[in-house]
């Protein structure tokens, strides 16, 4: 069969747009592919000025491994996720609570206390450092996992809090008052009946904050000091202090650390994609 007038038309669309897509892949992917090559040179290879050609001697797992053996690139994993799975959990559980009694309760101040919680998550962080700090010091929390566990989820509640809000305001009511009127009390009708409704919500949103949270580097550099709490991303950046000339090592750290948020997208990306998608056709 021939093609028809508009398929025609729609031919070199969709060429341009295969064309735009896979150009805009290798530009996305170019930084990562350098690092990667980096992670594998030697450092004659790095000292010679070889940074984007291909290594003329391949020292992938020589490096990785020295990355672990010569370096505190364990411990920093490990504070990160000592530091970020809590955080994650305790920023998810509160904000679904909070979103719930947002959505489905109605009380004097339910607006304004949402459109606090929308204002809070337009303050530039920046700005909070210097209180935020002294506040640290103040409780006794500065320099602990403790400590920056807590403020991650006093900063995050904020955006999970708006993004559960919307999710669970969809839910119908007459399901929720049909348990009431059964006489189920509200934290079993939160627990049997809200939370399995929104779990691709909750899926997309830890992904998210778990991104967000393992990849923060100013609150990491700004409430941590020692190697003791130091997560991975502050971890990197000490680790040029130490290895001035090995690139190859510093190169190799931050592989690693973007592996977890990797992998854990793949492991949920059906849930995730769920949750991202229930909300695109929510009215």
């Amino acid at each position: 069969m021939f093609p028809t007038p508009i398929e025609k038309r729609s031919l070199p669309f969709n060429l341009s747009y295969r064309v735009a897509v896979w150009i805009s892949l290798f530009l996305w992917l170019l930084p990562l592919l350098a690092v990667l090559l980096t992670s594998a040179r030697s450092t004659a290879d790095i000292n010679a000025g070889n940074y984007w050609g291909i290594p003329s001697e391949w020292m992938l797992f020589e490096n990785y491994t020295m990355v672990f053996t010569e370096t505190p690139m364990f411990r920093y994993l490990l504070n990160s996720i000592l530091i970020t799975v809590p955080a994650v959990i305790g920023a998810v559980a509160l904000s679904t609570l909070a979103g719930y009694a947002l959505a489905k309760f109605k009380f004097r101040g339910n607006v304004a206390l949402f459109a606090a919680f929308i204002a809070g998550n337009f303050v530039p962080f920046q700005i909070l450092m210097i209180p935020v700090r002294d506040l640290t010091i103040g409780m006794g929390l500065y320099d602990t996992a403790t400590g920056l566990i807590l403020f991650h989820i006093a900063f995050q509640t904020g955006f999970c809090t708006l993004f559960m809000r919307n999710f669970i305001v969809g839910l119908p009511d007459e399901l929720i008052e049909a348990a009431r009127v059964e006489g189920v009390s509200e934290w079993q009708i939160f627990w049997h009946v809200v939370l399995p409704l929104v779990r691709p919500a909750l899926a997309a949103l830890s992904v998210l904050i778990f991104t967000f949270i393992w990849n923060d580097y100013f609150w990491a550099l700004v409430l941590v000091q020692s190697d003791e709490v130091r997560p991975i991303t502050a971890g990197i950046s000490a680790l040029k202090g130490q290895w001035m000339a090995s690139w190859q090592l510093i190169a190799a750290g931050s592989i690693i650390a973007a592996l977890p948020p990797v992998i854990l997208f793949f492991a949920m990306q059906r849930h995730f994609i769920a949750g991202l998608t229930l909300g695109a056709t929510k009215g």
